[in-house]
């Protein structure tokens, strides 16, 4: 069985939240959601999640630096000694360096990245939706558009890294939760990755 050192990518509203879980779960390996970890600091108001609720609320993604010290902690902990998946992280061409340089010391790498492909509209009026049923001060219209604007400049570009290494497996995000979790399942089987 291949180890399953996992990374979901999509825009904003994909659901990759919620697919990450599900197929976390699945595997038995902890999701890593940096934005959970930053959204736990801010309703605890710690320190960091003070930082956090101010860049946040701008509209501003949480600086590499921090950002990475959050995912290489969390990585530490003997829950992700088996296998993990990341959400969140890494999001530009920076933290793709940050994150080998962590798992090579470890000799280790990442198995398999699972892109969930879903248009702007949809990613749009799926967070809309998110704002008005979560009341999140930071899915307002303005906010959502210049995320989704950031992941097209910064994060797109690191699925180009990881097509290179021949990982990324594109699953179309758009349909029913369970057929959605289907796919994204039957891609990582074909790569050996199973519970």
């Amino acid at each position: 069985m291949t180890a399953a050192r996992l990374l979901i990518v999509g825009p904003q509203g994909s659901g990759k939240g919620t697919q990450g879980v599900r197929i976390a779960e699945a595997l038995g390996i902890p999701a890593v959601s940096t934005g959970d970890v930053f959204r736990a600091n801010v309703k605890e108001g710690t320190e960091l999640g003070q930082q956090v609720k101010a860049i946040i609320d701008a509209g501003d993604l949480v600086p590499d630096e921090l950002t990475g010290a959050i995912v290489r902690d969390r990585l530490e902990q003997a829950d992700a000694a088996g296998g993990f998946l990341l959400d969140g992280y890494p999001r530009n061409v920076s933290q793709v360096r940050d994150l080998d340089a962590f798992l090579r010391d470890r000799d280790e790498e990442l198995t398999a990245v699972i892109e969930l492909v879903v248009p702007r509209d949809e990613s749009i009026a799926r967070l809309s939706k998110r704002a008005a049923e979560q009341g999140r001060s930071d899915d307002n219209e303005e906010s959502i558009a210049k995320r989704l604007s950031i992941y097209e400049r910064e994060t797109a570009p690191i699925l180009d890294v990881f097509r290179e290494r021949g990982i990324v497996d594109q699953v179309d995000g758009v349909g029913s939760l369970d057929e959605i979790t289907e796919r994204i399942t039957a891609a990582l089987v074909a790569r050996g990755i199973t519970a």
